[in-house]
């Protein structure tokens, strides 16, 4: 009677281990799959900036993404990006390309955009807008952490829509492309961003901008 007694106690402990074990193993997968369940977001809106006619805000998967742009230092470069901000076609638009540890590429408004219906991951980031390429705007600016800088080809002079930006400094990218922005808020939702894989970064489920706007 009383090897019973110990034999079902012992099984009940066993149940229960199990059980505890299910519930953990349940969380850690719905914590996983949520990246941003436990990122803190704000309120763009309660952030006081001295020149807010040069300030957007990136909505990631995650959270706000604020912005500042340089004007002075490429006014062409800012003035394409925002001029795509406010015909809203940067919404939805993918980062198709990103690198763990340097850079994450988003921006082709022709093909990366998930939103229509024949989006085609395959095609994001060979495209760009329907304006005209623009003319380098190499400057001084360092690329480090934060930093915004035109994506383009081997042509110094075929910046278009695509940008991407720095996880981390990567000077030699300095003087070769288009430096026309940083992040000055809002980073921590930048690294959350779906890194890709191989040497190319490329992304095959990838997040998207949920919307980008002029504050």
């Amino acid at each position: 009677m009383i090897k019973k007694i110990k034999a079902s106690l012992h099984e009940k402990l066993i149940l229960t281990f199990l059980i505890l074990l299910g519930i953990f193993a349940l969380s850690f997968t719905v914590i996983v799959k949520n990246k941003c369940l436990f990122v803190k977001n704000f309120d763009p809106q309660k952030i006081n900036f001295e020149k807010p006619n040069n300030i957007v805000v990136l909505n990631a998967e995650c959270g706000n993404v604020i912005i500042e742009l340089y004007p002075e230092i490429s006014p062409n470069g800012v003035e394409r990006f925002k001029k795509l901000a406010d015909e809203k076609k940067y919404d939805g638009v993918v980062f198709h390309r990103v690198i763990d540890g340097f850079m994450a590429q988003t921006g082709d408004v022709q093909f990366g955009n998930s939103s229509n219906d024949n989006f085609d991951i395959g095609r994001a980031g060979t495209g760009g807008s329907s304006y005209p390429d623009l003319k380098a705007e190499f400057s001084d600016l360092p690329h480090e952490r934060g930093t915004l800088s035109m994506a383009r080809s081997s042509d110094p002079d075929s910046a278009n829509s695509q940008f991407f930006i720095c996880f981390k400094q990567s000077s030699f990218l300095d003087r070769q492309y288009t430096v026309f922005g940083k992040v000055v808020s809002g980073m921590e939702f930048v690294d959350l961003i779906k890194k890709g894989e191989g040497s190319n970064g490329e992304v095959n489920d990838p997040d998207k901008i949920v919307s980008l706007s002029s504050k």
